[in-house]
């Protein structure tokens, strides 16, 4: 029987999400499956991946195949970099202690690299916040700026008004009889 390391979909229409699990390749695609052993959501920046790495490593031990995107996720996670050691280590290249400090040594150089970009990320974001609070307080002010300028004109075409026309109060010059 082969066995797949692969995605199944959940979520609704256009809010997919994954269950990462093994299964007979035979079964479809989101049907029977042998054992989850993580999750998956494309959706948030970073993607985000719970994975039950040493389920993951022990079915890739015993011959199961990943998916593309499964292998670009367990390589992401180190898996692979760990599959990759463990056949140095049982064919006598390496000692299982160079692997793990290998490992150990990848994983921390990985976790590094994604901190940097998530906080590059948080970074860029607070920047464009930023930038758009900017952009609404210039537009805000030409506005005001429009408005008092508006006002100035109703108030001097309303001082004119009132010297080409005389108050009501005051009285106009009487015009004499004629007889």
């Amino acid at each position: 029987m082969a066995v797949k390391i692969r995605l199944a979909r959940r979520g609704r229409k256009k809010l997919a999400r994954f269950d990462v699990v093994v299964a007979d390749a035979r079964s479809p695609r989101d049907g029977k499956f042998i054992e989850k052993i993580g999750t998956y959501d494309p959706l948030t920046v970073p993607a985000t991946i719970n994975l039950d790495e040493d389920k993951a490593f022990s079915w890739l031990m015993k011959g199961a195949q990943p998916s593309e995107t499964v292998k670009q996720m367990l390589s992401y996670r180190g898996v692979m970099m760990r599959k990759h050691l463990q056949i140095g280590v049982v064919k006598g290249a390496i000692t299982q202690e160079q692997a793990d400090s290998k490992l150990a040594d990848w994983k921390q150089a990985k976790e590094a690299k994604i901190g940097s970009r998530i906080s590059n990320l948080d970074k860029t974001k607070a920047e464009a916040a930023r930038a758009r609070k900017e952009a609404e307080t210039k537009i805000r002010e030409a506005r005001a700026e429009a408005i008092r300028k508006k006002q100035e004109a109703a108030a001097a075409a309303a001082e004119s008004a009132e010297q080409a026309h005389p108050a009501e109060g005051e009285a106009a010059p009487a015009a004499e009889p004629q007889a």
